[in-house]
């Protein structure tokens, strides 16, 4: 440990630069294995017409997606450990292109919710090995912002990826666009390949035995508890927010649109600015604490009280702003763990991200069909709460043990 006279330098690690090239390309390939999921949203209308089935069976696809890349970021987490990480991102992403091309290609909706689900599973793979890679190649001091440059590639799918779906669908038809997620994705291999072919300083060598023992310490299923707390959280705004905007206020479907941007917008911010926060405060568990603190209030607010439109979508973007604001610091205390188990443990993250996500799903639309959206502020409170607690027991155990 350093002294306290200790001067940073521009050599430090504090101060090294990043790798961009490689964080360029973990952004586009988070970019295509999110936007392989959600740049359905504006299409269903036509997939259903063109596959002669009903707009709920082709919605409900998400649900077969999210499973499967669920199961397979646990199992590429536990692979990369034991294989290396490379094979895991470049195989990922191409696997993720013949899906897309699959799914595009498809004739019968059978056959476009194999190749779906399939594409998810691509997904899960690269996910659950690149949080690991880029942990590996920068040091714990930038891994906020190097984290959070990567999570920003999943919000720009909802800023830039939707939007532009809606925009090339009405001219390419929806099977284009699915070729153009698959094009996004074989850049992203090929970016993947030239950006992880030395590899990371201290790695260790792959091949070892893993021990999924080793990676669950109490620290890390803490961890893991606050982050399926934070993602229903999320969740439930996210997959409800336009429903309760068309209830509230009787807004027409289209008129949504604006709001969701708005939304989405707070989502990239905040995780931009988290990424900063979480390298310079350093009290990581302390600020997804308070983060999860801030999501549970601006919840209260968002769902019990109506005074407007204008004032309802600013506080969903204050709501998810906060959210995101915690986001890179729970990431990057997420992978402060040895660099041989390290991505298992990111991989169980994208796991439980999927739990949190179809929690999400379950309990909004339980608590819809009991208590209305009235109930949905109380939920997020309760679920924020519990994260956070588990934060600050966790920040004090780990400060007795540095004492």
């Amino acid at each position: 440990m350093s002294s306290p006279s200790t001067v940073v330098t521009e050599s430090s690690p504090a101060n090294a630069p990043l790798p961009w090239a490689l964080i360029g390309a973990a952004c586009l390939g988070s970019f295509a294995a999110t936007a392989s999921g959600t740049t359905r949203a504006p299409l269903l209308i036509d997939m259903a017409r063109d596959l002669s089935v009903s707009i709920p069976l082709v919605a409900n696809l998400v649900t077969a997606t999210s499973i499967a890349w669920g199961v397979t970021s646990f199992l590429s987490g536990i692979a990369s450990d034991r294989w290396g990480r490379r094979p895991c991102l470049i195989g990922g992403t191409l696997a993720l292109t013949l899906a897309m091309l699959g799914v595009a290609l498809a004739g019968q909706f059978w056959s476009v919710a194999v190749w779906a689900t399939l594409a998810g599973a691509c997904s899960g793979v690269f996910m659950g090995a690149i949080f690991a890679e880029v942990s590996s190649r920068v040091p714990d001091q930038q891994r906020g912002r190097a984290l959070g440059w990567v999570m920003s590639g999943q919000s720009l799918t909802l800023v830039i990826g939707v939007p532009a779906a809606a925009w090339l669908g009405a001219s390419i038809g929806w099977r284009g666009v699915n070729v153009c997620v698959g094009a996004l994705a074989f850049l992203a291999a090929i970016s993947l390949w030239f950006t992880t072919a030395r590899p990371a300083k201290g790695a260790v060598r792959a091949g070892g035995r893993i021990s999924l023992r080793q990676a669950m310490t109490t620290p890390v299923v803490m961890l893991l508890t606050m982050g399926i707390a934070e993602r229903i959280c999320y969740g439930l705004v996210v997959v409800y927010f336009a429903t309760y905007l068309q209830q509230a206020y009787d807004l027409p479907l289209a008129a949504v649109a604006l709001p969701l941007l708005i939304m989405a917008i707070g989502n990239l911010v905040g995780t931009a600015l988290g990424g900063q926060l979480a390298d310079k405060v350093r009290d990581r568990l302390g600020t997804f604490g308070f983060s999860l603190i801030g999501t549970g209030i601006a919840g209260v607010a968002l769902f019990a009280w109506q005074p407007g439109l204008t004032a309802t979508v600013a506080m969903a973007f204050v709501y998810v702003f906060v959210n995101a604001l915690g986001r890179p610091a729970f990431m990057a205390a997420l992978a402060d763990v040895p660099d041989d188990v390290r991505g298992t443990v990111m991989g169980l993250n994208g796991t439980c991200a999927s739990v949190g996500w179809a929690g999400a799903a379950g309990l909004g639309g339980w608590m819809m069909a009991t208590q209305g959206f009235g109930g949905f502020g109380p939920l997020a409170a309760v679920l924020a709460a519990a994260g956070a607690v588990l934060a600050f027991l966790r920040r004090g155990a780990a400060r007795r043990k540095a004492a």
